[in-house]
């Protein structure tokens, strides 16, 4: 997409180019205007909108296919860790409202009976029907709320097989439990003697990528023929519990509630899934840390008696294996962490789904939610917008730093939401966010070399006009010699005149002359009827020969200024065009004054030496600019450098290459047939008519000179010996400024600077 869009632009410049060379061929009066007002002023928008947009559509196809799906459920473990501190000793903040006591109270809720490996060493495994019969006898003396029993009793394991099912068959508080069949495993039936309400599921259902349990399955729907029950075992303890507080649950396939707590069911694209099976009824998994989830006490332990009453009176008691030999345990987001078991027992995963469903209706505990996919999606558009425009904006490599900024600060959003228990995916908002910034910055950077190259090669042609018109120009100066002819002068425009068809109205005549005006004009077609600056430059010569090399000028000329006009410190070409055989630029008008009423002798007082760096600096970051496109501006002095007085920045203006298709000014050196420069400010070599980029340089130390003797450039005397200016006897300056100056103005331009850049690196070092 970029590179035709690219091709589209490169056609029309071109298209442009050579529409402008026909319809000027002769004597037209046609009106030529640039695109620039339309193209470039508005160019970031569409370019910002393209790039989001084809960065949204590659992470929406990216992410259905699910390549993403790994690393966002990475992350998604990574928040709950974090937000559980990553210490056996801390417990996840759920809600900043829920305080110490009221964390205590759902530690005390439930009680896990363990069997472990020491306690199989001693009753040996399977646990007897007689075993089991007396452990519940046991715990039923302390008057517990609900047991679960998370041990599968199928088939009989004598002795005490009649004892065990009279007391699941008469106690309805006790929830046993079944499996489902699956892939490869057949179902296992539930204890023969309990009646189906009173029997859950155990199934857990893992993520198929990592095997790690994130989902809790509330409620699923089995066509097993002895396993039929549609409630989880977590499920129908929560529930059971619930009731014994009075709180009835209602629920259909589309909806649980409990109480009044609602259960967001889970659908195949919420959150970081795409196409999840999500068949059931799902919810996210809430997981506590195991040591602020319940209190754990083993199966021996309760068979001798040494148990507090306490902590199992009126509570959830569940009743499972911990022993690695009898069950390897499931993986969850706490494997990762180097202080647990990579493998976390069923009956501890069974507890967390319990406690999340009986925190989530009694202590109003936020459930996990999550934002329907069409709002996923608006958040990856609009990161991606701003990870585009930062880089538009910026156009520069620093702009990562930017970037790593707004990532950080993306991430610290979501993850305060997931400490409200939201969940925002991460890795699509910053992957939009750094591809479309490195997409526009790699399309800028393109962007960037083609117009260097164009520009590059309009210079080339810059050069070879100006020698054409210099040829011209010696042959004017002799015959004006020997026949003493004189020009046509034609009448200058006043206030109120109309230029190019009656759009641009003159305002204000800023400076007159036979051969050229510059104008202070009001756009009438374009909307507030801006103010502008219309240049308009008359050809010293009109006939066919001269104004076709004159006009060749003209247009390379303004090709340059159009892509200069991009940076802050040059005023926008806005138009430009021929009428009359007459030429004329429309830029940006920049209200303020010029720096020449800072400088003495305007001021009558020198400037201070900070004021100098200050200037310097900044009009040598607009000419590294040009520099950089191989641009030379050929006439740098103050009254080309505008302090605009709305933003205070110094903005360089009148690029002179095109002056020379006119006669010399008065304020313009004798040899201007040849050269372009002012008297001063102008070195030997661009006299000689072989400017340099040094020369700007040059030009500039002048300035700087100026400003801190009070001496106009005309009046300093050179060295008679090395032809360098003579300066610092008429200024107080410190040895590190002057040497810089010293260096600016050489006489030898190869002694000189030969970038802008250099200067600028010396100068931040003064004061360091």
């Amino acid at each position: 997409m970029i590179r035709l869009l690219e091709k589209f632009r490169t056609a029309l410049a071109k298209n442009r180019r050579d529409s402008k060379l026909e319809e000027t061929s002769g004597d037209s009066l046609t009106p030529l205007f640039s695109v620039r007002d339309t193209a470039s002023n508005k160019g970031w928008l569409p370019s910002i909108l393209i790039a989001s947009v084809g960065v949204t559509v590659f992470i929406a196809g990216i992410r259905e296919l699910r390549w993403l799906q790994p690393w966002e459920l990475r992350v998604y473990d990574q928040m709950l860790r974090s937000a559980a501190g990553g210490s056996a000793t801390r417990s996840r903040p759920q809600k900043a409202s829920v305080d110490a006591e009221r964390l205590v109270v759902r530690h005390r809720r439930i009680l896990l009976v363990t069997i472990t490996e020491a306690d199989i060493k001693r009753q040996k495994w399977p646990l007897s029907d007689a075993t089991i019969n007396q452990l519940l006898d046991k715990l039923e003396s302390y008057q517990p709320r609900v047991i679960g029993l998370n041990i599968y009793r199928d088939l009989p394991v004598e002795p005490g097989y009649k004892q065990l099912a009279n007391r699941l068959s008469r106690q309805n508080n006790i929830i046993a439990v079944c499996g489902f069949s699956s892939l490869g495993n057949p179902e296992i039936p539930p204890p023969p003697s309990v009646f189906e309400k009173r029997i859950g599921f155990t199934d857990l259902i893992s993520d198929e990528n990592d095997n790690i349990v994130r989902r809790s399955l509330l409620f699923a729907h089995s066509d097993d023929k002895k396993c039929q029950t549609t409630v989880s075992f977590a499920a129908l303890l929560a529930i059971n519990y619930l009731q014994k507080e009075g709180i009835e649950t209602s629920f259909t396939k589309q909806e649980i509630k409990i109480g009044k707590t609602l259960f967001p069911i889970l659908k195949s694209n919420s959150g970081s899934y795409e196409h999840l099976d999500a068949a059931g009824y799902q919810i996210m998994l809430n997981y506590r840390h195991l040591d602020r989830l319940a209190d754990k006490v083993t199966l021996t332990e309760v068979l001798n008696n040494q148990v507090n009453p306490n902590l199992i009176k009126d509570r959830l008691v569940i009743i499972g294996t911990t022993a690695i030999s009898i069950e390897k345990g499931f993986y969850t987001p706490y494997s990762a962490l180097p202080n647990q078991s990579p493998r976390m027992p069923s009956v501890y995963i069974h507890a967390q789904i319990a406690s999340q469903i009986m925190s989530a209706v009694l202590d109003k505990e936020p459930l996990i939610w999550y934002l329907p996919q069409y709002s996923e999606y608006v958040c990856i558009w609009v990161a991606s917008v701003v990870g585009a425009a930062v880089a538009w904006r910026l156009r520069h490599p620093l702009g990562l730093v930017v970037v790593v900024i707004i990532l950080s600060s993306m991430f610290g959003f979501c993850y305060l939401v997931f400490l409200q228990a939201g969940w925002i995916p991460v890795i699509p908002q910053a992957l939009a966010l750094v591809m479309s910034g490195v997409s526009v910055m790699v399309y800028t950077t393109y962007q960037t070399q083609q117009k260097s190259k164009l520009i590059i090669l309009e210079v080339e042609k810059q050069e070879e006009a100006i020698a054409q018109l210099n040829m011209l120009l010696k042959e004017t100066a002799i015959q004006d010699q020997h026949h003493h002819t004189s020009r046509t002068i034609l009448p200058e425009k006043q206030t109120g005149d109309l230029l190019l068809s009656g759009r641009y109205k003159i305002i204000k005549v800023l400076t007159s002359g036979g051969f050229g005006c510059i104008y202070i004009a009001e756009d009438t077609q374009r909307p507030g009827n801006p103010n502008c600056i219309v240049k308009q430059l008359m050809p010293a010569r009109r006939d066919t020969r001269f104004m076709e090399v004159a006009r060749r000028l003209f247009n390379t000329e303004a090709e340059i200024l159009e892509v200069l006009g991009e940076h802050h410190q040059i005023p926008k070409l806005l138009a430009y065009f021929e009428e009359n055989q007459e030429f004329y630029l429309v830029e940006e008008y920049i209200p303020g004054h010029t720096l020449s009423e800072e400088l003495p002798p305007v001021t009558r007082r020198v400037q201070k030496e900070p004021f100098v760096i200050e200037m310097l600096k900044e009009v040598l970051e607009v000419l590294a600019f040009i520099h950089q496109h191989r641009v030379i501006h050929r006439d740098i002095k103050p009254s080309n450098i505008i302090r605009s007085e709305i933003d205070n920045r110094l903005v360089l203006i009148d690029f002179g290459a095109v002056k020379l298709m006119q006669p010399p000014s008065t304020e313009e050196t004798e040899l201007a047939t040849v050269a372009i420069g002012t008297r001063g400010y102008a070195p030997p070599e661009q006299f000689a008519g072989h400017p340099r980029l040094s020369s700007d340089i040059y030009a500039l130390g002048m300035i700087a000179i100026q400003a801190l003797t009070g001496v106009p450039p005309q009046e300093l005397s050179p060295d008679l010996e090395t032809g360098n200016v003579r300066w610092r006897q008429s200024a107080k300056v410190s040895d590190e400024l002057a040497t810089i100056l010293d260096k600016m103005v050489r006489y030898h331009f190869s002694d000189r600077y030969q970038s802008a850049n250099a200067v600028l690196q010396d100068l931040k070092q003064i004061g360091e």
